[in-house]
C-alpha cells in the first residue's frame, strides 16, 4: 500500500499544475460563491454540513461506509483538496495510517502553519490505546461521545468563521441549533442507560472503538482488536475475546458497519452467542439508509445497544 500511495503522490505533483486552471473554470455559477470544504471522512462531512448549511459545498475523502484509518487517496482527492477553501480532519491518530493525510496536504499545498486546515477534535481530552507498545497512541474515536461531537461542531463553526467572516452569523445560528440537538441526545442517552444495572453494561464489538462512548455512558468495553490495522482479527485476538465472553453471563455481541464482519461471526460461532445487531463507528450510513447522519447514527447506536442489553433472555 505504501508503494501505491507514494506513486500516486509522485505522479500528481507533476500533473496538478496543468489540471488546476481547468478545474477552476469548470465550477458552476451556483457553487462558485460557496465555501469549498474537504473532510477526511463522512462523520466530519455531516457535522460540517449541519454547521455550514447553504454556505458550503463539501466532499468527504473516505467514502461513506469505508474505513478512514488506512485510506488510499485518489487523484481527484488531491485536486479537490488543492481547490478547497477549508479542510477539516479528526486527528487523534485517525489519519496517520501510512502518513496519507500529511502527504495529501503537502501535495495540495496546504501543509503550512497558515493553511486553512482545522482539527475538529481540538479541545477533546484524548483517551489512549492500551495494547502493548501502543500506550502513547491516542484513540481517535472521540465522536462516539456525543459531548465530543458538540466540540467538533464548535470547532467547525470557528473554522468557517475564520475563513468566511462575512457570514459569521450564519455559522453561529446553524451551530447553535445543531448543538442543541446534540445536547438533547446526550441527555437522553444518559437517562436511558441508567435504567440498565451497572453489571449488565458490557459492550462487545470487533474494534475497540467505544472507549469514549463507554466512559460517557458508564459501560465496560470489550473487543477483538483495539484499532483497525492490517493485523486485525488474528487467531490470538479471537481466542482472547472468546475466553472473555465465556466468562460472562449473558453477553451480547455487536458488529460495526464499516468493517469485515467475519471475525465477529467466528467469535459468535465459537461461543454460541448470536450477533445482536450492527453499530456505527467510523462512518455514517449511506444516504436514505439507517444512520445516514451523525445524529441518526448515534441515535441508532444508543437504541440498538439499549435493546440488545435489555431484550436478551
Amino acid at each position: 500500500m505504501k508503494i501505491k500511495i507514494l506513486g500516486i503522490f509522485t505522479i500528481l505533483i507533476a500533473v496538478l499544475s496543468l489540471a488546476g486552471c481547468g478545474n477552476q473554470d469548470e465550477k458552476t455559477d451556483s457553487s462558485s460563491d460557496k465555501i469549498q470544504v474537504i473532510t477526511t471522512y463522512s462523520i466530519l462531512y455531516d457535522i460540517a454540513k449541519n454547521v455550514g448549511g447553504d454556505r458550503v459545498e463539501i466532499h468527504s475523502l473516505a467514502p461513506v461506509g469505508s474505513n478512514p484509518h488506512e485510506y488510499d487517496p485518489l487523484p481527484k482527492d488531491v485536486q479537490l483538496t488543492t481547490d478547497a477553501d477549508i479542510v477539516f480532519y479528526n486527528g487523534l491518530n485517525l489519519e496517520g495510517g501510512n502518513s496519507w493525510f500529511e502527504k495529501l496536504l503537502l501535495t495540495a499545498g496546504k501543509s503550512g502553519d497558515d493553511a486553512p486546515v482545522f482539527r475538529l477534535s481540538e479541545g477533546v481530552t484524548p483517551m489512549h490505546l492500551t495494547s502493548k507498545g501502543k500506550e502513547s497512541e491516542e484513540d481517535p474515536h472521540a465522536w462516539l461521545d456525543v459531548r465530543n461531537g458538540i466540540k467538533y461542531a464548535e470547532n467547525a463553526r470557528d473554522g468557517f468563521i475564520k475563513v468566511d467572516p462575512d457570514h459569521a452569523d450564519v455559522y453561529e445560528e446553524n451551530a447553535k441549533a445543531y448543538i442543541a440537538e446534540l445536547e438533547k441526545l446526550h441527555e437522553e442517552a444518559v437517562a436511558r442507560y441508567q435504567e440498565i444495572p451497572k453489571e449488565q453494561r458490557l459492550l462487545i464489538t470487533s474494534e475497540g472503538a467505544f472507549k469514549y462512548f463507554s466512559a460517557a455512558y458508564d459501560f465496560e468495553a470489550a473487543y477483538i482488536w483495539e484499532i483497525n490495522s492490517e493485523n486485525q482479527g488474528s487467531p490470538e485476538q479471537v481466542s482472547s475475546i472468546v475466553d472473555f465472553i465465556r466468562s460472562k453471563e449473558n453477553p451480547v455481541l455487536f458488529v460495526e458497519t464499516s468493517i469485515d464482519p467475519r471475525s465477529m461471526e467466528m467469535v459468535s460461532s465459537e461461543t454460541g452467542v448470536p450477533i445482536y445487531g450492527k453499530v456505527f463507528t467510523d462512518s455514517i450510513g449511506k444516504p436514505g439508509e439507517d444512520g445516514d447522519t451523525y445524529i441518526k447514527m448515534m441515535k441508532w447506536n444508543i437504541d440498538t445497544i439499549f435493546k440488545g442489553l435489555t431484550e436478551k433472555e
